[in-house]
């Protein structure tokens, strides 16, 4: 795989939760038995990412830091930055780009969830070669960013939520861009709402005619949780897999020591510092599970 750096953008005001974002962000709240924020680092570290800015507010950072740390006991390495407003997706690449500096780089929403096997995120990150997003069939696609593909797969057009769109792929909260996104997204012009709009960052891939798309099989759930119910429906769906499989879903050791980040004495280090409860029990299976 492409030497590739991960950004989780964490920030926003979670408006759309109030009262639930007054306390924490909504990236904090549970997801069943984890908090939000363990699944799209599930995802990166499943994709072979072990280098990571988590992007968030200057009031959620130090709760972020006090759950995560720095990432060594997954054997990652966890960075933190801020972004003060939510001044739009594409502004991740700005505040990140000391962090990037001339590496491919793979964004991540905080508060999408994936589920399934992982192959779509591996192929693009080696195959990309400017911008790579991906397409998912919704049934509501006038909800999302939109992709339009010609007659041979070929990217025709992006549009943010569309009235009448002219496809039901939607573009979930996942991106692979090379290192110049950084110089694009300096370019980018806020829109009306006053944000700079990772639509802006698709279309110009799309104008050098480097963007790619990786369609989303039907193997794989893509969960949204930006309201209530879409994560009460996601808290319900990993406790449905979860409790039928008997195994855990973006449990951050077993994935670490799956992927060879950690070596067993390593995991058996960190099990001990964990509080006694059922996800220490699981951790503690972790190497009967294989």
């Amino acid at each position: 795989m492409k030497p590739t750096k991960g950004i989780v953008l964490a920030g926003g005001s979670g408006s759309r939760l109030y009262p639930l974002s007054t306390i924490c962000s909504k990236q904090l709240q549970p997801i069943y038995d984890k908090p939000l924020i363990y699944y799209p680092l599930a995802t990166l570290m499943l994709g072979g990412i072990r280098d990571i800015l988590l992007i968030t507010t200057p009031h959620d950072m130090p709760l972020f830091q006090k759950l995560l740390g720095d990432g060594s006991q997954w054997g990652i390495s966890l960075k933190y930055a801020i972004q003060t407003a939510p001044r739009g997706l594409a502004e991740a690449f700005i505040i990140g780009e000391e962090f990037i500096n001339n590496n491919q780089v793979c964004l991540i929403l905080g508060d999408n969830v994936f589920y399934g096997k992982l192959d779509f995120l591996r192929n693009a990150l080696e195959k990309n070669i400017g911008g790579t997003i991906f397409g998912y069939q919704v049934t509501d696609p006038e909800r999302y960013g939109v992709v339009e593909f010609g007659e041979n797969g070929e990217v025709l057009s992006i549009e943010e939520k569309p009235k009448l769109p002219k496809s039901q792929y939607a573009i979930p909260g996942l991106y692979v861009f090379s290192s110049d996104v950084v110089n694009i997204a300096k370019n980018v012009q806020p829109s009306p709402r006053g944000e700079l709009e990772i639509t802006d960052i698709h279309n110009a891939y799309l104008q050098q005619n480097t963007l790619q798309v990786e369609i989303m099989g039907r193997g794989i759930a893509w969960l949204d949780t930006g309201t209530p119910e879409s994560l009460l429906e996601a808290g319900t769906f990993i406790h449905a897999i979860e409790k039928r499989q008997g195994m855990k879903i973006a449990c951050l050791e077993e994935i670490a020591f799956l992927m060879k980040y950690i070596n067993e004495e390593e995991l058996m280090r960190h099990i001990i510092s964990l509080p006694n409860s059922s996800y220490r029990q699981y951790c503690e299976k972790i190497m009967t599970l294989q």
